[in-house]
């Protein structure tokens, strides 16, 4: 397949998208309306799973996630010119800082809120930073800074770190395993039996699973603490969100910044991979790309929303279908706005059992560090090199064992302590990569 390079933008700043029927549909080419607005309705059910359950884990209102995911997505698809197909949702990657600098209990609302938005600020500005320096330079100094080797090893770092999370969420009684771990059987059987489009959705899916069954066997059979409706009744169908500032702390703010650095990793691997599926290099919009994540990071810090990034799950629907229009995404963008002016589905999804989110943090939690297997063996990471070895080695372990470490008044948790070391313990063993 050709390698050519998008057509140039002298037609216009966004395309004039083509109208096709068959075959592969291309960033710069449309379906009829009718099949682009259903599509995009498509690409929507596939990033809420991720968009919902991120908010909830970490105690922020879902209704603020969806509206400034849909904003974020919008403001991505305007600076990279509508030439990129992307979705931008809510990132697990700061699930862990975020809980950390906030202090949050994983019950209700969190409290200190607005302290970890201001290092979701953080991390969007240092993200912008990269950006514009990838915009002047180009990408190859973060490829050389962050090969596979140490972003695996990133990776598979937030997803340990997770794990005591995920575990305390369903450790309330042994009915609340019990359903965590019926979660998990439910998400794992719609994986690997379910038909067609539907085996990409098993987090939304396994949601719905785990909500019914422990409504039946709570509500019904009274097994355990009955779901309350009561707030899920009295909540409007439509209705401004409530809106939360950020306060900024010095604290809060290093210990969310580096999240940047994932994202960049992480965007810099969603983009190769739509280049590779298109048959198109997009390098030239890889700076585009980072700006516009971190100018969605941005905005959404300081309305309330979680910190956003492009979406593996939409990626995986495009590979399915082979429509990469960058129109359905306009259409995924402008629903999860209408939802975010719905609080009767922000209570529906309040509503879900803790043991529920538990069973889905499971999952989550850890293909995130399963990803890191996976960016390893594409990349032919080569592990009886010692210099890639011990690097993974301590990241893994500072990571998953949240090693803290302190300089004066200001605290790096084991994230930051993992990205930051793995990073520069590479570069100091590598000094006599030459003779490996």
């Amino acid at each position: 397949m050709s390698r050519a390079t998008l057509p140039e933008v002298r037609e216009g700043y966004f395309p004039h998208w083509k109208l096709k029927t068959t075959g592969v549909i291309m960033p710069e080419e449309r379906l009829p309306w009718g099949q682009t607005i259903v599509s995009g309705l498509q690409h929507g059910v596939a990033m809420a799973g991720g968009t919902i359950i991120a908010p909830l884990i970490m105690g922020f209102d879902p209704n603020r996630a969806l509206l400034f995911s849909g904003l974020g997505t919008l403001i991505f698809f305007a600076v990279v010119a509508g030439r990129v197909p992307s979705y931008l949702g809510s990132s697990f990657s700061f699930v862990a800082v975020v809980i950390t600098a906030s202090s949050y209990s994983g019950h209700g609302p969190n409290p200190n809120l607005d302290v970890a938005l201001g290092g979701i600020i953080a991390a969007g500005v240092l993200y912008g930073i990269i950006a514009l320096i990838v915009m002047q330079s180009g990408v190859g100094w973060v490829e050389r800074l962050m090969p596979p080797a140490v972003t695996g090893a990133v990776v598979a770092a937030i997803g340990l770190n997770l794990a005591p999370v995920a575990v305390k969420s369903v450790s309330g009684s042994q009915f609340d395993t019990w359903i965590g771990l019926l979660t998990v059987l439910i998400i794992g059987l719609i994986a690997v039996a379910a038909p067609g489009i539907w085996r990409r959705l098993p987090i939304i899916f396994g949601a719905i699973g785990g909500y019914l069954l422990y409504l039946l066997l709570a509500n019904d059979l009274g097994l355990g603490k009955p779901i309350d409706f009561t707030a899920l009744a009295a909540a409007p169908w439509i209705g401004l969100p409530t809106f939360t500032g950020p306060s900024f702390h010095a604290d809060a703010m290093f210990l969310i910044a580096p999240v940047a650095i994932i994202l960049v990793a992480e965007n810099l691997g969603h983009i190769k991979a739509i280049g590779a599926m298109t048959g198109r290099s997009l390098d030239r919009f890889l700076g585009r790309a980072f700006l516009g994540d971190s100018l969605a990071t941005i905005v959404s810090g300081f309305g309330g929303g979680t910190g956003v990034t492009t979406y593996a799950e939409n990626i995986g629907v495009m590979a399915t279908t082979k429509v990469y229009s960058t129109l359905l995404f306009v259409v995924a963008a402008i629903v999860s706005i209408l939802l975010g002016f719905s609080p009767k589905f922000g209570a529906l999804i309040l509503s879900i059992p803790g043991p529920v989110i538990g069973g889905l943090s499971i999952v989550l939690f850890g293909l995130i560090a399963a990803m890191a297997g996976r960016i390893w063996v594409e990349n032919k990471v080569d592990f009886s090199n010692p210099r890639i070895l011990i690097t993974v080695a301590a990241a893994l372990t500072a990571g998953a064992g949240d090693l803290t470490l302190k300089f004066g008044a200001f605290t790096m948790g084991g994230i930051g302590t993992a990205t930051f070391g793995a990073i520069i313990l590479y570069q100091i063993l590598g000094w006599n990569s030459a003779k490996q």
